[in-house]
């Protein structure tokens, strides 16, 4: 696919830079929010270099784009399939911890998450 005039060529640096560290092992998932015109290219370059990937759309104009090892994308895929601000907060903390956020603060979201439900519960009945 051709790079058309009306891309952002910040939004594929990102792009690139995420592809960069995924093959230099920095990362072994990477989750990139993209306008759903850069979707093709974005896809076609994955596919081109064998990269596994996973989309999930993230409203109107915007995809989530999850890629790296095909460990971490198949789960991806039976994990997810629901808008990222729907996520339970079990699905929460496992998706950081697979994102490769800090454990200790996936930890303290994770409780505060559980707390507030625990909260909005108490608060109906």
């Amino acid at each position: 696919m051709q790079v058309s005039e009306d891309f952002n060529p910040a939004d594929l640096k990102v792009l690139f830079n995420h592809i960069y560290e995924y093959k230099k092992g920095v990362r072994r998932m990477v989750l990139y929010t993209v306008n759903r015109k850069y979707l093709d290219f974005a896809v076609e370059r994955l596919a081109h270099q064998g990269i596994s990937y996973y989309v999930l759309s993230a409203g109107k104009n915007n995809v989530n784009l999850f890629f790296g090892r095909d460990e971490c994308i198949d789960t991806v895929r039976c994990l997810i399939r629901c808008p990222l601000n729907q996520l339970t907060p079990e699905q929460d903390f496992i998706l950081g911890t697979l994102l490769g956020y800090d454990v200790c603060v996936q930890c303290e979201r994770y409780c505060g998450k559980v707390e507030a439900i625990g909260k909005m519960r108490l608060a109906v009945s």
